[in-house]
């Protein structure tokens, strides 16, 4: 009997083997990288659970040189911890590494695949995107949200001289109040926690989550998929099952209110506005309105802008004062640039920014720094490679180490430090934005709006503010530690600060400006709603303002994260899954 089975054994290593170790048609070899065991391949070598990625592979660039390769059941993974590597892959033939990996957790189970950096490269891609160029690809169109920006940034002020313990809650609050007002002209609450912005972050901490390569059962044996929900190992499906809830409000909650606004004629302009009121969509029967497809891209692009564009600004607002707490000398260098041109009397403008060399190479090296994407989202080939007489596989996942790229000493003289002088002659180290928003046809279509959100908040929180070590009980100085946390987009990891006035005089002038720009009264009532969750009346503070009119139901502010049953605009919006 054994004898034989011995022929189907043998016929099955054979299969295994071919399907894992593909013939090569050219004749090379892949790059180097740790030996694959027997079926599993690699999957050893990808990087532990809890550990941050970047940190792994860059180990790899000491281990077998600056492009690096491993095979994980089949898949074949190449590390580019090399500059001109970069460039010459995903800028040069970025026609064939464009692509993404498909992941069936997150893109299939838990429903990111209509999110612009989830979708191949293909007709849908280049469609979504066109959406997000024609409302904020260039300088001059971003230019338009200056004021928006502006405004947000002195509220952001006001709350951290009242409130500065809260501070690291008023930097998200700052960065979602600019994005939610030019995605959906939407006012946040002005003095308390805002449902639609804990609606965005909780999905895009589950969407980071999802996008760790490899790190879910179910992306390296899909058929996994397929097993009932009872069966051991399968706890995928309700995590998914969830996310992707969550993930459909946030799609089309924001996007009902600004219908609902829209068809009030009470709405503000803003990219989802802009858009549903072109009549630019083109369809079969030539009539300009958007087709189920169109309003779909519309949903999704606006919820990725909001929910990437935030994210990534307060990551990279929490590093620079991170960075000003452990480089004071650069605090004290920067503070006196921005006080020689405003005299000290007023807060600084965007009119400012061509007289301030330093803080424009301050922001430059925030974003180099502690990059908030530091192993940037893979990249997939789509047709075979030959590069530096190596052979890079159709279907390779590409995977580009920008932390180290940005660490280089080679590139970047004495990278651990904080110093923005790199950037100024005569040093003129390269500037890490070409690596920082990715890179190709994937680079950041948000970019130019991020980096005046940055620069506007970093000029005036120097201005206003001294950042510095937080004391014990003792009256000792607590030290920081440098390092970012795990994940896709990466934090700093939690520190202790003291934030004070410069002086009173500071105060003032910061309470003069919000004077010249109140916050909006609010018109406060009580009606009926119905909550959404479980059906029941309930009584709803409706909250009234010139731009918004949003219902919130208190039992719903205050349910766990769970719920996330919010109601906005003059009707209750129904979630679509409950």
């Amino acid at each position: 009997m054994g004898l034989l089975l011995l022929p189907a054994v043998v016929l099955a290593a054979v299969i295994v083997y071919y399907v894992l170790f593909p013939k090569k048609k050219s004749g090379l070899d892949l790059p180097p990288g740790p030996k694959p065991l027997p079926i599993v391949g690699n999957v050893f070598d990808l990087p532990p659970a809890g550990t941050a990625e970047y940190k792994h592979w860059a180990k790899f660039k000491d281990l077998y040189g600056p492009i690096s390769s491993i095979n994980v059941l089949g898949t074949p993974l190449v590390v580019l911890n090399d500059r001109d590597a970069l460039h010459d892959l995903l800028e040069k033939r970025s026609t064939k590494t464009s692509s993404r990996p498909w992941s069936p957790f997150a893109s299939e189970l838990c429903g990111y695949s209509v999110f612009l950096p989830v979708i191949p490269y293909g007709n849908k891609f280049r469609y979504f995107r066109k959406l997000v160029h024609q409302q904020m690809g260039t300088k001059l169109i971003c230019s338009e949200f200056r004021d928006t920006q502006d405004l947000e940034s002195l509220r952001f002020l006001v709350r951290t001289i009242e409130r500065p313990e809260e501070f690291q809650k008023h930097i998200k609050t700052e960065a979602s109040a600019i994005i939610l007002r030019i995605i959906y002209g939407y006012n946040i609450e002005p003095k308390k926690v805002d449902p639609l912005v804990s609606l965005i972050e909780k999905m895009m901490i589950n969407f980071s989550d999802a996008f760790v390569p490899l790190s879910w059962a179910v992306d390296i044996v899909p058929s996994l998929a397929r097993l009932p929900d009872w069966f051991p190992g399968t706890s995928f499906k309700k995590t998914a099952r969830e996310w992707r809830k969550t993930t459909d409000q946030a799609l089309d909650t924001p996007y009902n209110f600004v219908m609902d606004q829209m068809a009030s004629g009470t709405n503000r302009a803003s990219y989802v506005s802009q858009l549903m009121s072109s009549k630019s969509f083109k369809n079969d029967n030539g009539t300009g309105e958007p087709t189920k497809e169109d309003i779909e891209a519309v949903k999704a692009t606006a919820t990725i802008m909001y929910g990437g564009g935030a994210d990534t600004t307060v990551s990279t607002i929490s590093s620079f004062v991170l960075a000003m707490i452990a480089f004071p000398e650069v605090q004290k260098k920067a503070q006196a640039e921005i006080d020689s041109v405003t005299g000290g009397e007023r807060l600084p403008t965007f009119e400012d920014q061509d007289r301030m060399p330093y803080i424009n190479a301050l922001c430059k090296e925030a974003l180099r720094w502690m990059p908030v994407v530091p192993t940037t989202t893979t990249h997939v080939t789509e047709e075979e490679i030959e590069y530096r007489g190596y052979r890079i596989p159709k279907g390779t996942y590409l995977i580009p180490s920008t932390w180290w790229i940005l660490h280089n000493p080679e590139i970047y003289a004495n990278p651990d430090a904080f110093e923005p002088e790199r950037f100024i002659a005569p040093r003129d180290e390269p500037d890490p934005s070409d690596f920082a928003f990715g890179y190709g046809r994937r680079i950041c279509p948000g970019r130019y709006l991020a980096e005046d959100s940055i620069f506007m908040t970093v000029a005036r929180l120097l201005a206003v503010f001294n950042m510095r070590k937080a004391v014990d009980e003792n009256g000792k100085e607590i030290d920081v530690v440098i390092d970012g946390t795990p994940g896709l987009i990466s934090h700093p990891i939690e520190y202790a600060y003291s934030i004070t006035p410069r002086s009173d005089k500071h105060v003032e002038m910061v309470r003069a400006a919000e004077r010249v720009h109140p916050w909006e009264e609010n018109i406060e009532d009580t009606k009926n709603c119905q909550d959404v969750t479980d059906g029941k009346d309930c009584k709803a503070k409706t909250t009234e303002t010139k731009d918004n009119f949003i219902t919130v139901c208190p039992d719903c502010e205050s349910s766990s994260d769970d719920d996330m049953s919010y109601n906005y605009g003059s009707t209750p919006v129904k979630n679509p899954r409950n």
